[in-house]
């Protein structure tokens, strides 16, 4: 739940809400840093001369997670995550953006987080991954950005309502066009390995899926890990915090994700109509008059 219900998308601009003004708060809007464990200390959203420091927007009294890295606070979820993939006494530790081969030694794509497990003199023993997926936008979310920034004591409670192009979270466009190719061919991979999976996501983004085939814990190849974002009054800032996990099956749960629900084909006829009468319109225009047509009075 967000603090208070703005007016405008921004929930937080490098790592802390518009209206925290606190020397750490304007130490990182000033150079344009990032407090969630990014590969640098700056943030590189979008552009690394110009990041984009938005972490989270407003969606109504609701918030949605839009930077993948905002999932490392305090490396909460690779430590969620190593409960579900090892024994509670393994030895474990994290590499990020690791590569995935297929047979043919192409890529497939980095893998966001892989966990490894080892024993005492370092030789490795199991490993796992750790998938992070945040939501995509539509609409403009740099022109609130650049703005807020141009002044943030005076802009921080800007109203952008009715602006064009207002920023929302795309789900549909995040889980087509990421999390089901990852699942596909870099969870097929890991799958045929016998290795099991974490996806980590918002709460807001799991809402919009459908829902999975739960199985019990010790059942599970592939758990999804649920984040919400709660709001700490004393600090004024969010603090990210497992509030769900759902245990499945690798196979039964992209099944679910892979199988789109049909509108119904009257809507599709209908527009199928709808062209072949404007191109029917556009190659057979009407019938101009010729001279012996025309009547003089």
């Amino acid at each position: 739940m967000t603090h208070k219900i703005a007016k405008h998308p921004l929930a937080e601009v490098f790592g802390f809400p518009p209206d925290n003004f606190s020397s750490k708060a304007q130490h990182y809007r000033k150079h344009k840093l990032c407090p969630y464990n990014n590969r640098v200390p700056s943030c590189t959203k979008d552009k690394a001369n110009a990041p984009l420091g938005v972490c989270s927007i407003h969606v109504g009294d609701e918030l949605a997670i839009t930077c993948p890295i905002r999932f490392r606070q305090d490396w909460r979820i690779a430590s969620d995550a190593a409960a579900f993939l090892f024994d509670a006494s393994a030895t474990w530790t994290s590499f990020t953006r690791v590569s995935l081969n297929d047979a043919n030694g192409q890529s497939v794509g980095d893998i966001d987080v892989v966990l490894v497990a080892y024993d005492d003199r370092g030789k490795l023993l199991d490993f796992g991954s750790l998938e992070v997926q945040s939501a995509y936008t539509f609409g403009n979310i740099r022109s609130p950005f650049e703005f807020y920034l141009a002044s943030p004591e005076e802009h921080c409670d800007m109203d952008w309502s009715g602006r064009s192009l207002y920023p929302r979270p795309d789900y549909l466009s995040s889980l087509h066009r990421r999390l089901t190719p990852q699942l596909i061919y870099k969870g097929g991979i890991l799958n045929t390995w016998q290795k099991k999976m974490v996806i980590a996501l918002h709460s807001g983004f799991y809402k919009m899926m459908s829902e999975l085939p739960e199985v019990p814990q010790a059942s599970a190849n592939l758990a999804w890990f649920i984040y919400d974002l709660a709001y700490d009054n004393a600090q004024n800032v969010y603090q990210l915090v497992l509030t769900r996990t759902v245990y499945t099956q690798f196979k039964p749960a992209l099944d679910v994700i892979t199988t789109l629900v049909p509108g119904p084909v009257e809507d599709f006829l209908a527009r199928l109509q709808g062209k072949l009468d404007e191109s029917l319109e556009e190659y057979n225009p009407p019938d101009a008059p010729v001279l012996t047509d025309i009547v003089v009075v």
